[in-house]
């Protein structure tokens, strides 16, 4: 079980403890992220990558029925740790298994007929039990045959560090109460066709989730690029520009007023931008705008594509000859996805990115609704939003030049429902607006949907 130290303040650092809360000053002020950061274990997370890739595979079509091989090991293995996760904590988790059936009819890599079976832990909220982030790792693995299910494929990076990641933020994140509701999801079925992803995003929508966030982790523990490059500070954050369920008013408008950069998933990424330098500085956090890799994709996609903000947490530095392929030595050249591939430490350090941002985002009130904005050929821009429920400190007018990729300016303008930003003229840059919480959590920035 992990230990928290305790903390006594006199009324002293009480009072100054107040002051840091305050609007006034930036999220960077709760020292419990920074605990979170420390509490983040480099060995839990390599025992857990050791254990899931000692499966030997984890094809989705593997085994299921023995307890040493296959997927169906792997994933009671991995429903075992969140159940003692949750026992550990009073059981605040509910765990459980989310399946969906596939066949050959799907797609041309299921070789047969198989249920496509997550493995889910759901940490609620206290005061907004619907609201839900969510990190996700896959628990299949595939060689350089995606329907070969009989022929080894550790996956011990692809995608067992994802994995082991999700497992050990849930048991940093149990140790706290959060606002909204945390999920830390095992995927499965991603090699075939991502859809393990598309199960539980149908799952939420047909329960009604309101989805804030979802962090797809997959490969998280390399440092070693095939083309040379070494380095365990880099990491990619990937979105997509705007959500592929826009309207086509929406598209009409993005033409007149912009928004090309500013969708919901984009405003993620700024956000796990944001926070990482605060938290992490020794980090450097790259956002690259586009939805996946060049012509591949990952299990946030999935999400994406019923509306909901998502983005891909991976590594920077890519190697090729240990991703799908078969275990073997050629020219000198060793191939496959084993142990000896991935970096414990940058692992537990992609880990903490994904915690800090989840409990965030849990801590923050909900972001404001249906913001619009006017001033057209006035020396000023005007902001109008519909105020949020909960413990609201005011709210946070962003803006930037249109060429930036990150949030450079901002005024806190109270707890009001509208404001007038005198002297910025419209023309010539982005703006936005979050909720910023009695605690000093911000929501996500709302790009303005309209105007006025």
């Amino acid at each position: 079980m992990v230990k928290f130290r305790k903390l006594s303040l006199s009324p002293i650092l009480l009072f100054f403890s107040f002051c840091f809360f305050t609007p006034a000053f930036s999220q960077s002020t709760d020292e419990r992220l920074y605990d979170i950061i420390d509490h983040v274990s480099a060995d839990r997370i390599e025992k857990d990558i050791r254990k899931l890739a000692g499966f030997g595979t984890r094809n989705t079509f593997s085994d299921t029925v023995s307890n040493t091989r296959g997927i169906g090991a792997a994933r009671r293995w991995i429903k075992s740790q969140f159940d003692q996760i949750s026992a550990e904590c009073d059981n605040c988790l509910d765990v459980f298994y989310q399946k969906n059936l596939v066949s050959p009819e799907d797609g041309e890599r299921i070789p047969h007929e198989a249920l496509v079976v997550n493995v889910v832990a759901i940490q609620k909220g206290t005061k907004y039990p619907n609201r839900y982030i969510i990190m996700s790792g896959d628990i299949d693995s595939r060689n350089s045959d995606a329907t070969d299910f009989k022929g080894d494929a550790p996956g011990a990076n692809d995608n067992a560090s994802g994995m082991a990641g999700a497992m050990e933020a849930a048991r940093v994140l149990s140790q706290y109460k959060f606002e909204s509701s945390i999920i830390y999801a095992g995927l499965s079925g991603e090699e075939q066709g991502l859809f393990g992803g598309k199960g539980l995003a149908e799952y939420a929508k047909e329960n009604n989730w309101e989805i804030i966030g979802v962090l797809n982790n997959d490969m998280i523990g390399n440092i070693e690029g095939v083309d040379g490059v070494i380095s365990n500070r880099d990491f990619r954050i990937f979105s997509e520009p705007v959500p592929p369920t826009e309207t086509e008013q929406e598209r009409r408008m993005r033409r007149y007023y912009g928004g090309e950069v500013d969708g919901i998933s984009r405003q993620l990424a700024r956000y796990i931008h944001k926070t990482t330098e605060n938290y992490m500085p020794e980090m450097n956090p790259i956002m690259v705008y586009r939805l996946d890799r060049f012509g591949r994709g990952g299990h946030h996609r999935s999400f994406n594509d019923l509306g909901y903000a998502g983005v891909r947490i991976m590594e920077a530095h890519e190697n090729y000859n240990r991703q799908h392929q078969d275990l073997r030595t050629e020219n000198g050249i060793k191939y496959g996805d084993v142990i000896e591939g991935v970096n414990f430490d940058y692992a537990k350090k992609l880990t903490a990115v994904n915690a800090i941002n989840m409990a965030s985002l849990a801590w923050a009130p909900p972001a404001p609704k249906n913001v619009k904005i006017g001033g057209i050929v006035e020396p000023s821009a005007k902001l109008r939003w519909e105020k949020a429920e909960g413990d609201i400190a005011g709210y946070k007018i962003y803006w930037r030049d249109t060429t930036s990729p990150t949030w450079d300016n901002s005024r806190f303008v109270g707890d009001v429902n509208e404001f007038t930003l005198e002297g910025i003229v419209i023309d010539n840059y982005f703006f936005g607006v979050s909720t910023v919480g009695k605690n000093g959590h911000e929501s996500l920035v709302v790009f303005p949907s309209g105007t006025f």
